[in-house]
């Protein structure tokens, strides 16, 4: 059996005596500027890496990340590999992750996910993403970007995929506009991962007692 498609008791024996693997993403938006403060959220609950878009890197602070996580970009995609055979990054990280969150999921991002296409690290881990492992995605853009009829209906499509919606919240952007479209809280953000994951574990030890 492929070791990125793991059955629930699978899935239930290799999570139960280690931290939960989480694979924090951002894309193209300025709310990247509270990555750092997301990946500090999760680290001391969760094993963390972290990926992001090369239109994230202008908003990104490196030096706001906490020294443990790993931080992989699209070069590194192609650095690791040199011939047949070699690792593929965007496979490892997938089978390596027990859950993607992506904050912020820019309407670039979603529009790529909702279409399937794969052009860049974070999108090609997507498209290969095992759908039976949770992934999340907490939009940012500006109102009127989620207000449109296209947002909508990729977010049918992620929702028909079974990804789970942290919706953005209203408050002032940074493009000066007052609106929804906020990305939601850092803090809310890791939450509500930690409260899914830690309810399915409790659901799984349930089970099988």
């Amino acid at each position: 059996m492929e070791s990125g498609k793991l059955n629930r008791e699978d899935m239930e024996v290799q999570t139960t005596h280690r931290k939960p693997r989480v694979l924090l993403a951002a894309s193209g938006s300025v709310a990247t500027i509270k990555f750092g403060n997301l990946c500090h959220c999760f680290t001391e609950w969760a094993e963390v890496r972290a990926v992001v878009s090369k239109s994230s890197l202008p908003f990104l602070d490196r030096l706001s990340l906490p020294r443990e996580v790993t931080l992989y970009t699209d070069e590194d995609e192609w650095s690791s590999w040199n011939k047949i055979g070699d690792p593929v990054l965007h496979i490892e990280l997938r089978r390596w992750a027990d859950v993607l969150v992506i904050a912020p999921l820019s309407a670039n991002t979603l529009g790529k996910i909702a279409g399937g296409l794969c052009d860049n690290l974070l999108t090609c881990i997507i498209r290969a993403w095992d759908y039976s492992k949770p992934l999340f995605v907490a939009p940012a853009m500006n109102t009127l970007m989620w207000n449109n009829p296209f947002t909508e209906r990729h977010l049918l499509t992620l929702d028909e995929l079974g990804v789970t919606l942290i919706p953005p919240i209203k408050k002032r952007l940074a493009c000066g506009d007052y609106g929804n479209g906020a990305m939601a809280e850092p803090s809310l953000i890791y939450s509500t991962v930690r409260l899914f994951w830690e309810s399915q574990a409790h659901q799984q030890s349930g089970g099988t007692s």
